[in-house]
């Protein structure tokens, strides 16, 4: 009884514990560090895996144009950015607007689960990169194959997202708006859509950074232009500190990415604040 109360109360007192704001970047800095001294003394290669300070040197040519280290890319990070983000956003717009409505109606109407989910469920383990011979000879080397990959890698998770969230529904909201005499759309605008947004908002998160894989691997093979390209090229030339700067370029983008996604679920969500951990501060 003693140890359960001892386990109880320090459990409560690490919830309860606020550690200071500079916490989360120890573990960054402390790997940096540690890449750094280990490149520095020789434990690691500098030809296989470049120090820190030669990766940001050459990621600062790439970004702003301050000297010569990333060759032929200095000073067009923007420009390679801009054309990953056009189709990252491209194939993902388009997969959260057929992937939520064709989500919704499969979980919504047993007759639609019915006649597509079985096709569904056969494309479904079938992975995006399989498709990217059939994507070239369809589109061409341009923007289009690689938004087509995007669509299809984000597609999915999105739409088992929104089925989940739709089939996850309280009945008790259901049957109450039925007793207060709601239409079969009503029902749908006003409680069905409305609970199943957490679900289809997961589904975005986990999306938008598969989207981001998927356009990079696209850009290896099926564009000429854009971070992808820029990381695949600069491996063939062994310019492994510039294939770094893309790693962390393309990861930042990320995080940006899943940023605004989760800026877009908090204003539309609003009223999980305060109600769900969601809405708790750590």
């Amino acid at each position: 009884m003693t140890l359960d109360c001892t386990m109880n109360a320090f459990l409560l007192s690490l919830r309860a514990w606020r550690p200071p704001h500079w916490h989360r970047i120890v573990v960054p800095v402390a790997l940096i560090l540690f890449w750094e001294f280990a490149s520095r003394i020789g434990w690691v290669p500098a030809a296989l895996l470049p120090a820190p300070s030669r990766v940001l040197s050459t990621l600062g040519s790439w970004v702003f144009g301050v000297g010569e280290s990333a060759g032929d890319n200095t000073g067009r990070w923007l420009n390679d950015a801009y054309a990953s983000t056009y189709r990252v956003l491209a194939g993902f717009v388009l997969a959260t607007i057929a992937a939520t409505i064709l989500g919704i109606a499969i979980g919504w109407w047993k007759w639609v689960e019915g006649a597509i989910e079985p096709t569904l469920q056969v494309l479904r383990p079938i992975p995006p990169v399989s498709w990217i011979p059939l994507a070239i000879i369809w589109f061409g080397i341009a923007d289009k194959p690689a938004i087509f990959l995007v669509f299809l890698a984000s597609f999915f998770p999105i739409l088992l997202n929104t089925i989940h969230g739709v089939k996850a529904t309280d009945r008790n909201l259901i049957r109450a708006a039925d007793m207060m005499g709601a239409t079969n759309w009503q029902m749908l605008r006003y409680v069905v859509v409305p609970a199943a947004l957490p679900s289809i908002f997961a589904g975005l998160r986990i999306s938008i950074g598969i989207a981001w894989m998927l356009t990079v691997t696209a850009e290896m093979v099926a564009v000429k232009s854009g971070i992808g390209y820029v990381l695949w090229d600069s491996y063939y030339f062994l310019r492994y500190d510039l294939v770094m700067a893309a790693m962390i370029s393309i990861g930042v983008l990320g995080l940006a990415s899943d940023f605004v996604v989760k800026l877009i679920m908090a204003r539309i969500l609003h009223w999980q604040q305060g109600t769900t951990r969601q809405g708790v501060s750590q």
